[in-house]
């Protein structure tokens, strides 16, 4: 699956019965966002760091995710600052990763590719 393919995919809640994605599952999903961007910390969450231009450019984006978070009911955590936003994203009722992360990942990829700055 290529990352536009993820971030079309829906996003559904996982239940307190489903288990986190672990080994070769997260694998599988990481695979499909901006590995310059995004890291699986010890099997539990996603850490990504986005750059930009400017600090208005940074707080667009930041806008922009929190609109994507409000819209699918899966907030993570933004940390803004100038020319950088940091993303902490995990799924808290299974305290773990689950495929929505990965979902949204992608979705932040895409917002993103719009505000990169130019290398």
């Amino acid at each position: 699956m290529a990352e536009s393919e993820l971030a079309e995919r829906e996003c559904i809640a996982c239940t307190s019965d489903d288990d986190p994605l672990t080994g070769k599952e997260i694998d599988e999903f990481y695979a499909n966002i901006d590995g310059s961007v995004w890291e699986v910390v010890d099997e539990h969450h996603l850490e990504g760091t986005y750059h930009f231009e400017d600090f208005r450019d940074a707080l667009e984006f930041t806008y922009e995710v929190g609109e994507l978070a409000e819209e699918e009911w899966h907030h993570p955590d933004l940390h803004l600052s100038w020319g950088e936003v940091i993303v902490e994203m995990w799924t808290h009722k299974i305290d773990g990763l689950f495929k929505t992360d990965f979902i949204m990942a992608a979705r932040m990829d895409r917002i993103h590719e719009e505000y990169a700055p130019d290398e």
